[in-house]
């Protein structure tokens, strides 16, 4: 199990260097449990961080001609479905945020990226805002 959540960070982590002015999501502080600063085409993280006494919160950034689609689970259960519609060009991103209460996500979770594109670039963020 170890193994395989390693695994899943090092993909989701495996990203090329991006300018710092050209970040699709800036770092999530001492509140975030995951950050994936860019990424291209489908892909997705997974964690066994979360606290269920917090609220979650889920935020997808991209750029591109399309959309991207994340789907998050915790323990099994679908906790948060999100579609973002991307920007054209260095200009423009396009975000979406979902916000769950407290309890929605505990322990593990995994989040799913489906690109409309393997050009479209995106990036996500998982805070627990005490």
């Amino acid at each position: 199990m170890v193994a395989l959540l390693a695994a899943g960070m090092l993909a989701a982590m495996s990203t090329s260097p991006v300018a710092a002015a050209d970040v699709l999501l800036p770092h999530p502080g001492p509140d975030g449990l995951v950050w994936v600063q860019e990424q291209t085409g489908d892909g997705g993280v997974v964690s066994a961080c979360a606290w269920d006494r917090l609220p979650t919160v889920l935020t997808v950034a991209c750029e591109g001609d399309g959309s991207v689609h994340a789907t998050m689970e915790s323990q099994g259960n679908e906790v948060a479905d999100l579609t973002v519609n991307c920007s054209v060009g260095t200009t423009g991103t396009g975000t979406g945020t979902v916000s769950m209460g407290p309890g929605m996500v505990t322990g593990s979770f995994s989040i799913g990226i489906d690109a409309s594109d393997d050009t479209m670039r995106w990036a996500l963020t998982v805070t627990q805002p005490e």
